[in-house]
């Protein structure tokens, strides 16, 4: 899937890919996050093979020109998840949403785990 936007000048589609990319990225960067992880152990052999290039920890859904993004992370021990989980939804709701110029209408942080 993807999402579509028109302009004066034409059409614009994004894959749900790219937008994975945009929000793996604003993940690995937030303070207190170690990693994505992957959703499901097929993924990981996805991974392992080299068809999916990034996005990993990442799904994303998509309803007309809304943005509904899944991310599975693991957080740094010893930081507040609440924190971390808040500020990683506002970087990653920011990030996508000035990438596509479309809506994320929610975001859900899943902690897969702690790491030292």
């Amino acid at each position: 899937m993807s999402v579509s936007t028109s302009n004066a000048y034409g059409k614009i589609s994004i894959s749900d890919l790219a937008i994975a990319k945009v929000a793996s990225w604003a993940a690995v960067e937030s303070y207190g996050i170690v990693d994505t992880v992957a959703r499901r152990f097929t993924d990981t052999i996805a991974e392992l093979l080299k068809r999916e290039a990034s996005g990993k920890g990442v799904k994303i859904s998509t309803q007309g020109n809304r943005i509904f993004i899944e991310v599975y992370v693991i957080i740094k021990y010893g930081v507040s998840i609440e924190a971390v989980a808040e500020s990683l939804k506002e970087s990653i709701k920011y990030k996508v949403e000035s990438f596509t110029g479309m809506i994320v209408d929610t975001v859900n942080v899943n902690v897969m785990g702690l790491k030292l």
